[in-house]
């Protein structure tokens, strides 16, 4: 690497199905040199010496022993994601590879989610929806002609 040019590091694509966001793809630019998985697979030996790092987005590219003996100057591996289950901490390591992720990154989101369900839980809120839209008839087997079917007793019905 000369002196001035980026750290190279390997994602599997940018944009699509499972490559890197591009929003997310430019702040990597900002201080790597992006490297996709198809530019590496096409000429291996040149771009396994400028890879200095691996971003691993939603579980890809898969860390395997063959990636990481092609990649001889691979410091670190990026994640994207709170857990590393999905690598093989053991095999990379032996490889003296790091690997970082993102400690407490959803935990306020994760904490709002799991508090978001426990109210719509206890108070039915699926079913209260449901009967809103449905009507009360499908749930209790209450012919149409009985309720009232104006706009106001339909939203208390609801709630």
């Amino acid at each position: 690497m000369a002196q001035g040019e980026l750290p190279g590091v390997l994602i599997l694509d940018i944009g699509g199905t499972h490559g890197v966001l591009e929003d997310l793809a430019a702040l990597l630019k900002k201080h790597f040199h992006l490297i996709t998985m198809k530019e590496f697979l096409g000429n291996k030996e040149e771009m396994s010496k400028k890879i200095k790092s691996v971003f691993v987005f939603e579980c890809r590219p898969t860390i395997d022993c063959e990636l990481l003996e092609s990649l001889p100057n691979l410091k670190v591996i990026g994640n994207s994601g709170v857990g590393v289950d999905h690598l093989d901490l053991k095999m990379i390591s032996s490889f003296g590879v790091k690997v970082t992720n993102t400690p407490n990154a959803v935990a306020d989101p994760t904490a709002d989610i799991g508090m978001a369900l426990m109210l719509a839980s206890a108070r039915r809120l699926v079913e209260g929806n449901a009967l809103k839209f449905l009507g009360p008839s499908y749930f209790f087997g209450i012919p149409h002609f009985c309720c009232d079917r104006d706009g106001l007793s339909e939203s208390i019905l609801g709630m």
